[in-house]
């Protein structure tokens, strides 16, 4: 389980999506543990994994602190929709609005990385942007150069993360994902602080949820301390690595794990469960 905790660690922080998606397929069929408490192991990854890459991130400057408080506002929101309409839509329609979601950003993805342009994207100035100080800079080990950026599309992003946060509260499922879209596809952030970001804000949200799954008794210290000790250690690693890594290879591992991810949700929408 610490090895399991130390890869998700480093996948989830290279890519701003937790671990849990590493770390609850493998505990279900890997160590046939019940999927209620694989779940529950699972929140906790989050938490541990956006405590350990944070840090790493906020000492390379890769953080948007700014735009992921105001950001987290509406995640939060979703959030709170989506536990208190969970009786009231049918699971089924939703696993499939998201994953047809995640895979048009696979898409994207791909296009970006071997369409005609490869490079990043510019964003133009924008004026709310700019009122709310979210534009920022940081410094690309991998290219070894300062790069300004500007955040566009800041009501069209501001919606994505509603319904990120629907999506978790509805099916109980991490945001990650669609968090990374909305920042890096539709407000035009590079990608390294659109997985930065993303790590922070995940954890403010798993918070929340951590408390629910931990009195409901799905949490069991004997399966989340050594998970969450590993992912520790595995975060710590991959914010250190990620600097270091081209925005190209880190999209090109993004790809088929959001590929499957959204491939996973279709499945669910026609009654397949993979684990």
């Amino acid at each position: 389980m610490l090895s399991v905790g130390v890869f998700a660690g480093i996948l989830g922080a290279l890519l701003g999506l937790g671990g849990g998606i590493v770390v609850t397929p493998i505990l279900v069929i890997g160590f046939n543990l019940p999927i209620h408490y694989a779940i529950g192991a699972s929140i906790v990854a989050v938490i541990a994994t956006s405590s350990g890459a944070s840090i790493a991130y906020l000492k390379d400057d890769l953080l948007n602190i700014r735009t992921a408080m105001f950001l987290e506002i509406f995640t939060t929101v979703g959030a709170l929709l989506g536990a208190i309409l969970a009786g009231f839509f049918a699971p089924i329609w939703l696993n499939f609005f998201f994953g047809i979601l995640l895979m048009y950003q696979a898409f994207r993805m791909w296009r970006k990385l071997y369409g005609k342009q490869v490079s990043e994207t510019v964003a133009k100035p924008n004026q709310l942007a700019h009122k709310l100080q979210l534009n920022a800079s940081y410094y690309d080990k991998a290219l070894g150069k300062q790069i300004d950026y500007h955040v566009e599309n800041v009501f069209l992003g501001s919606l994505i993360m509603l319904w990120a946060g629907l999506a978790s509260g509805l099916l109980g499922i991490g945001s990650g994902m669609f968090k990374v879209f909305a920042m890096d596809s539709v407000m035009k952030m590079p990608l390294k602080p659109s997985s930065a970001t993303s790590n922070l804000m995940m954890g403010v949200t798993a918070s929340a949820s951590a408390l629910v799954y931990f009195f409901n008794g799905t949490v069991r210290a004997d399966i989340a301390v050594p998970i969450a000790l590993g992912i520790i250690v595995g975060a710590t690693i991959g914010a250190r690595m990620m600097p270091h890594v081209s925005t190209r290879h880190l999209r090109q591992l993004f790809i088929p794990v959001v590929g499957l991810a959204g491939i996973q949700l279709l499945l669910k929408a026609c009654n397949i469960t993979l684990y």
